[in-house]
């Protein structure tokens, strides 16, 4: 007795949200530079003119995608003091970058920011605002702990610091070159910082938050 066909599941509709994860997987998997709208229509499984429905062109999808990434990073937590509210998003937002960081250099240039985009810069420039800070100050205080984030989540971005191992390579290298004399200074950083037990790259980034942000607090108490 022959046997009925099961009818075809109905193939999931195509929608803004489910183009913005796939435009995110293309960039995970090939960087952002294969992001076209012909590579994103073959990662749907769709025609590229489907996409038209949806966003006007590829401008629109990496605001798309740009604003995603923004979600994902912890807003700085309302009921906390500002210093730990701003160290917990800034913290956060490396962490976000780590994930995707084909994103980094496109976080500031968007020129039409996303819901989540603009709740981000609200929420840190209000954490700043309730605390005391003018205005002025809050603005270059973002700009300060962003260009922060930012600058050394691209340096993580690098080949050489994707694990310990390659970073401690990098060191090795750097103090294996002959004659060592002529760069004494790197000779002792390889040696005396990065060949030490415990040391870690990315425990540096919290260092340096700190300082910024006891350089703001002595700032706001001046006032």
């Amino acid at each position: 007795m022959a046997r009925t066909p099961s009818p075809a599941s109905p193939r999931t509709p195509l929608n803004r949200q489910r183009v913005l994860h796939a435009a995110v997987a293309v960039a995970e998997s090939a960087g952002i530079g294969a992001l076209t709208m012909r590579s994103l229509a073959t990662q749907l499984g769709v025609r590229p003119m489907a996409l038209y429905h949806h966003f006007a062109n590829k401008e629109e999808i990496l605001d798309g995608i740009i604003d995603v990434v923004f979600s994902e990073i912890d807003l700085p937590p309302a009921d906390a003091h500002w210093r730990s509210a701003l160290r917990h998003r800034a913290v956060s937002a490396r962490r976000v970058l780590a994930r995707h960081p084909w994103a980094i250099p496109l976080m500031e240039s968007r020129t039409t920011p996303g819901p989540a985009t603009l709740q981000q810069h609200d929420a840190v420039i209000g954490t700043l605002r309730r605390a005391g800070f003018s205005i002025a100050m809050a603005a270059r205080a973002r700009s300060l702990l962003d260009s922060y984030v930012y600058g050394y989540a691209l340096q993580e971005a690098s080949p050489a610091l994707h694990t310990s191992a390659t970073f401690l390579d990098t060191a090795d290298a750097i103090r294996a070159q002959p004659p060592a004399e002529e760069y004494p200074y790197l000779a002792e950083w390889a040696t005396e910082h990065v060949r030490q037990p415990g040391h870690a790259h990315g425990d540096e980034f919290e260092y340096g938050l700190d300082h910024i942000l006891d350089s703001l607090e002595r700032l706001l108490t001046a006032d």
